[in-house]
């Protein structure tokens, strides 16, 4: 497990695609545009409220976990190649991601996953994340369907105060 450089570009394209092509896990779809992914890819490496972890066996990429922070909150995405899904790629990376939030005084790490990854959903709930909302008919894929994704969260800061506000009661009548 290590954090990515400039030099991992080309491998990481390579495994988005490869996820992206197979067009149930991830948000993008194929064709992936290669000069957009390269522009984030880029921006987040050298951003430090950024980080892209990378999981290898034996040279060869396995895994890509990338997190942004911003007001304390961090959104992580997890992409893990095919083979290597079940084998505990996604488990390294997301402890290795927690750790990087805590460095970074992050009070939360929240992510939006397809409600049909139950296996992703599982790995989630594992490490105490929790289902927070349900954004429906949300998505749109290139086919014209409507996908639904699942708000997830796993709060890290339990000690500071939460807000003084008291929920809005529903209207009656």
């Amino acid at each position: 497990m290590r954090t990515a450089s400039q030099f991992d570009i080309e491998r990481w394209l390579a495994l988005f695609e490869a996820v992206a092509a197979e067009g149930k896990w991830i948000g993008a779809e194929s064709p992936v545009d290669k000069d957009e992914r390269r522009e984030i890819f880029d921006r987040i490496v050298n951003s430090s409220d950024a980080v892209v972890l990378i999981a290898e066996v034996d040279g060869q990429l396995v895994g890509v976990l990338n997190g942004r922070i911003h007001r304390g909150v961090v959104d992580l995405g997890l992409i893990v190649d095919k083979g290597w899904r079940g084998k505990g790629v996604g488990s390294r990376l997301i402890r290795t991601c927690l750790s990087w939030a805590a460095d970074h005084r992050a009070h939360k790490v929240f992510l939006e996953v397809w409600p049909h990854n139950t296996d992703a959903i599982a790995l989630y709930h594992k490490f105490g994340f929790v289902e927070e909302g349900r954004l429906r008919r949300h998505y749109r894929r290139r086919n014209g369907e409507l996908w639904d994704a699942v708000q997830m969260g796993l709060v890290l800061d339990l000690t500071s105060p939460g807000s003084p506000y008291q929920e809005l009661s529903p209207p009656r009548g």
